[in-house]
């Protein structure tokens, strides 16, 4: 049988349970992540002492009676008490699907965690998971001057100069804040960012003060003026750091803030015990500017992995064909590839 947890203690609780999940899973980080028409869900498969449990974003199709869900961003998919083989995985299977008839939820879509490996097994039956790309690791197991050693000669000298010219420290007051923010923001303008990145303050804020996870805000100061000219948001959880936002000031781009403060975090959270540091991919399934600049602190790499479902073939079909009769255009790419594809004919009519 699998239960639905939406409110915010009982899904923290069932989180601490297990001896291994990542900030994506909390329930403050779907909070933070929703928008207007997506409800947190967390979806709770029990045999016995054992759960499953699925977190995801339940959200309304339009003009229809159905629903479907997705993941937050970033990387979450299932996690679990014990070992897979403590499961019947195809009485999970058919209870989550019964589970979905039910709430006419007709498909799920996650971005799968590159670090949890039983994701694969837990899901293994159950629609298709494809691998979108890599995600850079630094691996924080070795010692500090091993991991440096994989990095690019470039960097080592973009380094060598900003640690003579720069400093590095933790932000902590209201201004610390407030000076990434607007460099964020600056980051965001100059990339010419969706919409959807540009998240309000309060976003920023709950991050800083959230129970569920701590975040490091690390800023990059110029010893001569004291200005602040780079920060990064950096999430700890369990034995993992994710590098989560950042932002550099456009007039001093060369001295590689970024750059500076990813290697302090580096040396922190080395020194902390942490395993992985997670720098994440590039900006498509295909290598880029992004994924270079990552690839250059480490060559430790995994797949990200996405999983698709379809619940109910016959409506996902119809709700596909209902929105292709109205495009008037040739499709991309990347709209070709989009899952559920009615979202992103959708998006293309209006």
């Amino acid at each position: 049988m699998i239960e639905t947890i939406t409110e915010k203690i009982e899904w923290k609780n069932a989180i601490r349970s297990l001896a291994y999940f990542d900030f994506y899973h909390t329930y403050s980080y779907h909070e933070l992540s929703k928008k207007n028409d997506e409800s947190p869900i967390l979806l709770k498969y029990s045999e016995g002492k054992n759960h499953i449990f699925l977190p995801l974003l339940l959200r309304p199709i339009t003009g229809t009676p159905y629903s479907d869900a997705t993941s937050v961003y970033g990387y979450a998919g299932p996690i679990c008490t014990g070992t897979v083989k403590q499961f019947d995985l195809l009485n999970f299977k058919k209870e989550l699907e019964t589970f979905c008839v039910k709430n006419k939820i007709i498909t799920i879509f996650s971005r799968l965690h590159p670090y949890i490996e039983l994701q694969d097994e837990i899901l293994n039956t159950i629609g298709e998971i494809t691998i979108r790309g890599e995600v850079v690791n630094i691996d924080l197991t070795l010692t500090p001057d091993i991991q440096r050693q994989g990095y690019g000669s470039r960097l080592k000298t973009y380094l060598n100069k900003a640690r003579k010219l720069c400093t590095v420290y933790q932000g902590t007051t209201e201004t610390d804040i407030q000076h990434f923010i607007k460099l964020y923001y600056e980051n965001m303008s100059r990339v010419n960012a969706n919409a959807s990145y540009f998240f309000d303050e309060r976003y920023f804020y709950k991050f800083m003060l959230s129970s569920d996870f701590e975040t490091d805000l690390l800023l990059c100061k110029l010893n001569e003026t004291n200005e602040v000219i780079g920060g990064a948001l950096f999430i700890k959880t369990g034995d993992i750091v994710q590098y989560h936002l950042s932002g550099s000031d456009a007039n001093h781009l060369h001295l590689g803030a970024i750059k500076l403060i990813i290697d302090e975090m580096r040396i922190r959270a080395t020194a902390q015990n942490y395993r992985y540091f997670n720098l994440g991919g590039g900006k498509s399934n295909k290598e880029d500017s992004l994924f270079s600049f990552k690839t250059s602190f480490s060559k430790h790499l995994r797949p990200f992995k996405l999983w698709k479902y379809i619940v109910d073939q016959e409506v996902y079909d119809s709700l596909v064909a209902r929105e292709l009769n109205r495009v008037d255009r040739v499709l991309t790419e990347s709209e070709l590839n989009y899952f559920p594809a009615y979202r992103i004919l959708t998006q293309i009519n209006q």
